[in-house]
């Protein structure tokens, strides 16, 4: 499917968004256009607090920082992520967001070790339907990314496998739709795709692709639009949980403009800001041209304060503003693999070094390592055959 045969209409206002589906042979398909969509923008709702019990843990890094102050027994530890364990490798995991130590005191378990009693929201990837290894191991990581800190582990959690209600549908509305016939089809017979699913491309001004998004083909109703002509809007019963923050909505409208074309666009953001900026480079990560070697980029590193500034300000390096080149270390490991417009051999100067070295001093991508965000970065760049220079 070309975006440029159905990215413009005659109409007072522009085509905002294409809906596509793949057919059987994978080829993808037009299913409609639509001016706006309300609800692209959602900040989720954390679910219910908690009380849990982290039983016999032994705490470093962030956790051990909040349980050290003498007689203090309250701490904000912020959002962790505890994970299971087997002999080999995680199996489940799960998020507790905005965590505040009630209390702790030495385990009934053994002495040396300490129980930790948390209030939290709890998130859960998907609900345990399994047993626990024969000998589980929980490990405890400040933060819920990639590159969360290690805080230790405990030998069980209290309160942590019980059943929990799915989280509210929040649903998506979609504005002045010009349905295509198999879009048309899916109203007549609604009940029938329910469980199928459909892909919209948010378009920018020029007509190009910066944001792909699955829904579920859930409808609630459709009625005529609010544009008027012979246009659409349309419930979608769910929008989907990994629609983008409130906060991106103010980086749509800087891409909606047009790719961006000047460097550091990104820095006066937030770390979640800077995420979903990365998120936006990824529509255009198969567009960046054969791969270039040799040569000598240079890292502007005065904004490269947290993970997702240092692959903006890499990406920025290496393949230019707006360009993409992982947006975590495995991703980022995978662009060196070649294929992302730029590949070893060649120099990075990395200018201003040391600012990433502090902020990442704590943060990890491989615990077993024992090594930061930023020394993991350097030695992954030189061990793919990359000269870094660290001014």
């Amino acid at each position: 499917m070309q975006v440029e045969d159905h990215a413009v209409w005659e109409r007072g206002f522009p085509v905002k968004y294409l809906l596509v589906r793949e057919d059987e042979e994978g080829e993808e398909r037009f299913w409609g256009r639509c001016a706006g969509v309300e609800g692209m923008f959602v900040d989720k709702v954390p679910p219910p607090r908690e009380v849990l019990t982290l039983r016999g843990c032994t705490p470093v890094g962030r956790l051990r920082d909040v349980l050290s102050p003498a007689g203090d027994a309250t701490g904000l530890l912020g959002d962790v992520c505890i994970e299971v364990w087997d002999e080999q490798r995680p199996v489940q995991w799960w998020n507790l967001l905005d965590t505040v130590v009630i209390a702790h005191q030495p385990s009934r378990i053994d002495p040396a070790l300490v129980d930790v009693i948390v209030g939290a929201a709890v998130e859960e990837e998907e609900p345990w339907s399994r047993a626990l290894p024969a000998s589980p191991r929980f490990e405890l990581f400040a933060g819920t990314t990639a590159a969360a800190a290690p805080a230790g582990r405990c030998l069980s959690v209290d309160g942590l496998f019980v059943s929990r209600e799915d989280p509210p549908r929040t649903p998506l509305e979609l504005i002045g739709c010009e349905a295509a016939e198999p879009l048309l089809a899916v109203l007549r017979q609604p009940h029938k795709w329910e469980r199928d699913w459909m892909r919209m491309w948010a378009l920018d001004r020029n007509g190009r692709v910066m944001y792909h998004h699955n829904v579920d083909l859930g409808i609630t109703g459709a009625r005529p639009s609010v544009l008027g002509s012979t246009l659409v809007d349309i419930t979608l019963t769910d929008g989907g949980d990994d629609r983008p923050s409130l906060i991106a909505r103010s980086i749509w409208e800087t891409w909606y403009q047009g790719a961006p074309t000047t460097p550091n666009q990104w820095a006066p953001y937030t770390a979640q800001g800077r995420a979903e900026w990365l998120d936006l480079t990824a529509a255009g990560m198969n567009g960046q041209g054969p791969d270039r070697t040799g040569g000598v980029h240079h890292l502007d590193g005065r904004f490269v304060t947290d993970v997702p500034g240092l692959h903006c300000a890499m990406a920025e390096a290496l393949v230019g503003p707006g360009g993409y080149f992982g947006r975590e270390w495995n991703a980022f490991k995978d662009c060196l693999n070649g294929g992302f417009g730029v590949a070893a051999p060649f120099t990075l100067i990395w200018h201003d070094a040391d600012i990433a070295r502090q902020a990442l001093a704590e943060i990890t991508s491989d615990p077993d390592k024992g090594l930061s965000y930023f020394e993991d970065i350097v030695q992954l760049l030189e061990r793919y055959g990359v000269t870094v220079v660290l001014q």
